[in-house]
């Protein structure tokens, strides 16, 4: 059986349902669908050196979950952008997504002032802002693109999800990722982006809403174990290449 090492960024909090249901999803991801991952928590504070050292590009999958305000925003960013210029399979859930079109816009884009307004109040103009209505506790419909990464894991077009949080991407500046080869393939019912995919990468998707709080937690998102199944392949193509 192929086990794979997964990275769990993140500040790991019993307050947190998200994180306090993870070794539940584990448990649930072995059991009924044989996906092993044997997951490590990096805290948002090491994740940034973990990154450097190349500690990090050793794992089969990386997780960035939710909890924020991280204590490490360079940390987040960091570790999202080894899983995206190393191939590995990557999952960036509420927080992970709003650090991940960060990462993009400032690594990618070019735009190296890109801000979130929940890290830096100041900003003027801020990639990641307040949303108009707050998401705490909200559920309702995504709708995802024919064809995408995201259809393809949901198994539909349409599904009805759980958020958790107050902060989004500002309209205004989501063209520039776009051109720059980031594909924002869910929307809500507005209109408002909530999925966002990179093409060409073996595995890398970020959402808006947390799978984490899908059902009671007893059976994995299919967002969860599409990620699962990606680190595992993952892990066996670095088996098979002798890594």
């Amino acid at each position: 059986m192929t086990i794979a090492r997964i990275a769990l960024v993140g500040d790991r909090s019993p307050h947190v349902t998200s994180h306090v249901r993870v070794p539940g999803l584990l448990a649930a991801l072995a059991e009924r669908d044989r996906l092993v991952l044997d997951a490590y928590w990096i805290p948002t504070a090491d994740a940034e050196a973990e990154a450097a050292s190349g500690a990090l590009a050793g794992f089969d999958a990386v997780w960035v979950l939710p909890g924020s305000p991280y204590a490490s925003e360079a940390g987040a960013v960091a570790a999202i952008r080894t899983a995206r210029e190393a191939g590995i399979p990557f999952l960036g859930t509420c927080g992970g997504f709003q650090h991940t079109l960060l990462e993009y816009a400032r690594n990618v884009c070019g735009l190296a002032s890109a801000a979130h307004a929940e890290n830096d109040p100041a900003a003027e103009d801020p990639l990641i802002a307040p949303l108009a209505c707050s998401l705490v506790g909200h559920e309702g419909v995504v709708r995802v693109a024919p064809g995408s990464l995201a259809e393809s894991v949901l198994g539909a077009e349409r599904s009805v999800e759980r958020y958790h949080c107050n902060y989004g991407p500002d309209p205004r500046h989501l063209p520039a990722l776009q051109e720059h080869g980031l594909v924002l393939s869910g929307r809500d019912e507005d209109g408002q982006v909530r999925v966002a995919e990179l093409p060409g990468h073996p595995f890398f998707l970020a959402t808006l809403f947390q799978p984490e709080l899908y059902g009671d937690g007893s059976r994995p998102h299919p967002v969860v174990r599409a990620l699962a199944a990606a680190a595992v392949e993952h892990a066996r193509a670095r088996a098979g290449a002798g890594v």
